[in-house]
This record gives structure tokens, C-alpha cells and sequence, in this order.
């Protein structure tokens, strides 16, 4: 097959949505398959890399967010009548979301990657859940997903949670595919003592926080939890890896706290050793579909303490991690639960559920939706 996947909000720190496509990518490609990326940058380019050809078309930034989109949907549309794809994986329920009226139009079965809840990421910006100004979220998120339904073949989700606004509104449409981790670079082997030593001193707990700092990864929360610990008499330390609008806001709030923000790791060997030399991962997003992060934390041995309101409590299982509610009481009470255990305990635990998630897996359930659709087509 000819896979094609276009999305927009891709770059060099896009996280999650980097790492899928780059995967699936890889995955096709050792099974035999063809794969293209179309995404935005900053200038026209080409090129080929180990996890198939990339396309880069002229983008728009999108101003404080450090991402940036394809303004114009006809140049990828023009891409695509090149190349031909026998499938179309798009990464963009808003911006591009009408090429599945081309796909459609063309023949080609497409599926589209939802990679957050509508209703609570995109329109948060309407206020807090319950408020009178968010009283419309639903309605307005449900037309556009309607909309979604209707244009593409198969809508893609990782969980249930993020299922769930689609399967309400047209059930058998909606395919489930768990996302995976390099069980390899993200490994409890790669546990450093300079690097606890680097970041902790003579502090007891490593606590870690891996994502965008921006909104909706509540990453305040993760410096409230450090707070309450400290006020316990627990030494612990945390480490911020990541960059977003938030930041500088963040390092006023954690100043008289021992805190260390990196920035962006670009290196993903130093962010996997980060992890497991950590004694804890707090993923606080309280609308997370997945959460790759929590799973390479879980890979590396780290054990997670995750919001109990996203899509985090189908992927941590007592024996490796907790929940928590959205405060750094709760986040607290969390991690010391977790630090009362064993150590091996607590980094068996993890690693092993992470280990049910290789991208083997997501790779192969991919194909095979890809090449059922296939099937449908045939028989039409």
C-alpha cells in the first residue's frame, strides 16, 4: 500500500504527534509498505528519512503556541493527486479535516487521528467545565465531529475516553488503536546515578515533568505538588522538561522551590535517562487522550501519578502508578503512596505494564484497518 499522512501542527517539538507518525512511519515501511508525511514548515521541501518521504509545505505560525499550520488545503490536495495513495491517514479534525471529502470523492478510503477530545481541548477556551459560558461546548463539538463522521471512513482513537464524543454520535464508526513505546531507548537501564545527582544533590525524591507547558497539560499542578510535599518534611526535587507559553509564568511560581526547568530536550536519549533515574512521573493533563510520555515513563521503570479525569486510568493500573485529583494536595497524597512501596516493586510494576504497548502492535492493527477498509472498498 501507498500510505499517506498529512497533518498539520507538526514540528520539530510537536511531541506525541511527532513520535506517532514517525512510527507508524518506520512500521510501514519494515512490513513492506510505502509512506509519505505532508506537514508544515517553514519553506517547500523533500526529503527521505528513515521513517519514509517527507513533504513539507509553506506554513503560517500560529502565534505563541510554537506551532504552525498549511493555510491553504489545495497545495496538500495538489500533493496528493501526485502521489496517488492507496490510504490517507490525516492528523487534523479542524484545519484539513474537509479532505476527506477529496479521499471520498477520489476513492480512497481515509482515516482520521483524533488526538484530543473536541470538547474539552479545543473548546476549554470557552470556560471552565460546568460554567454558563461552556453550556454550548457540546452542541458545537458534536457538528464538527458529526461533520468528521460523515467525511472520513474510520475515525482513529487511542482510548475510550477519546472515543467516546464520536461513538455517541454514529457508533461503528470509531476504531481503537493504543498507541506504543520504544520499549528499547525507554528502558530502566538507562538509570543514572550522575544524572540523580545532577538534578537531585543531596535530595531524597526525583520528581519529573515531561510535556508542553502550556494550558491544558495543567503542568502548575506538578510545582503545587512539589509545594505540598516539601511542606511535609519529604526532600524532593522536580525536574521540568519541556517548553510552552506558560513558562515563564511557571518559574515565577516555582521561585524558593528546588525546580529545575530544561526546556525542550531534544536529545531522546537524555530525556529517556531522565526518567529512569526519576522515582516519579507526574503527567497532570487533565484532558489527555494517551499521554505518551506517562508511557515512556512507565517504560523506563517510572511509576506515574496521572489525572484521574483524562484517559490516563485505562493505561495506569495499580501496579504502576496512581490517580489523582486536579490539585497538589491530591497529587501529593499520590506520590507518597507510590514512594511507601518498594522501589524494585514500584519499577517491576511499571515496566511491565508498558511492556503490553510495543509499536509493533499499533503498526500492526493499522495495517489491518487500512486493509479492511480495502475490503470494503471492494465489495461496495
Amino acid at each position: 500500500m501507498r500510505i499517506v499522512h498529512v497533518a498539520n501542527f507538526y514540528g520539530p517539538r510537536s511531541g506525541g504527534l511527532r513520535t506517532t507518525m514517525h512510527e507508524l512511519g518506520r512500521g510501514y515501511l519494515e512490513s513492506g509498505h510505502e509512506f509519505t508525511m505532508i506537514v508544515p514548515g517553514k519553506r517547500p521541501t523533500v526529503e527521505q528519512t528513515e521513517f519514509g518521504t517527507r513533504i513539507t509545505l509553506s506554513s503560517l505560525p500560529l502565534v505563541g503556541t510554537g506551532y504552525s499550520f498549511i493555510p491553504i488545503e489545495y497545495g496538500v490536495r495538489r500533493e496528493l493527486e501526485r502521489l496517488e495513495p492507496d490510504r490517507i491517514e490525516v492528523s487534523d479534525r479542524l484545519t484539513l479535516r474537509r479532505l476527506g471529502v477529496w479521499a471520498r470523492k477520489h476513492g480512497i478510503p481515509a482515516v482520521m487521528f483524533s488526538h484530543e477530545k473536541l470538547s474539552d481541548w479545543i473548546l476549554q477556551m470557552a470556560g471552565p467545565l460546568g460554567s454558563p459560558s461552556s453550556s454550548s461546548r457540546a452542541p458545537l463539538a458534536d457538528r464538527l465531529n458529526t461533520a468528521s463522521l460523515r467525511n472520513y471512513d474510520r475515525i482513529l482513537c487511542t482510548t475510550a475516553y477519546a472515543a467516546e464524543e464520536f461513538e455517541r454520535l454514529l457508533p461503528g464508526r470509531v476504531t481503537r488503536v493504543p498507541l506504543g513505546v520504544d520499549l528499547e531507548l525507554f528502558s530502566p537501564h538507562r538509570y543514572s546515578q550522575a544524572v540523580r545527582r545532577q538534578y537531585l544533590g543531596d535530595g531524597d525524591v526525583l520528581l519529573a515533568h515531561v510535556g508542553r507547558l502550556s494550558p491544558e497539560k495543567a503542568p502548575h499542578r506538578s510545582i503545587d505538588a512539589l509545594r505540598v510535599l516539601r511542606g511535609r518534611g519529604v526532600d524532593a526535587r522536580l525536574v521540568v522538561a519541556g517548553d510552552g507559553p506558560l513558562r515563564a509564568r511557571l518559574e515565577r511560581s516555582a521561585a524558593g522551590l528546588p525546580v529545575t526547568f530544561t526546556g525542550f530536550v531534544s536529545e531522546r536519549r537524555d530525556l529517556a535517562t531522565l526518567l529512569a533515574s526519576s522515582d516519579v512521573s507526574l503527567n497532570p493533563g487533565p484532558i489527555e487522550t494517551f499521554c505518551l510520555s506517562a508511557l515512556e515513563a512507565l517504560a523506563s521503570g517510572t511509576p506515574v501519578v496521572a489525572a484521574q479525569s483524562s484517559a490516563l486510568p485505562e493505561l495506569i493500573v495499580p501496579s504502576a502508578g496512581e490517580l489523582a485529583a486536579g490539585n497538589g494536595e491530591s497529587y501529593a497524597d499520590a506520590v507518597e503512596r507510590i514512594l511507601a512501596r518498594r522501589n524494585e516493586v514500584r519499577r517491576t510494576g511499571a515496566r511491565l505494564r508498558a511492556s503490553e504497548f510495543p509499536w509493533s502492535t499499533t503498526v500492526n492493527r493499522m495495517l489491518a484497518l487500512h486493509e479492511g477498509l480495502g475490503e470494503v472498498a471492494v465489495t461496495a
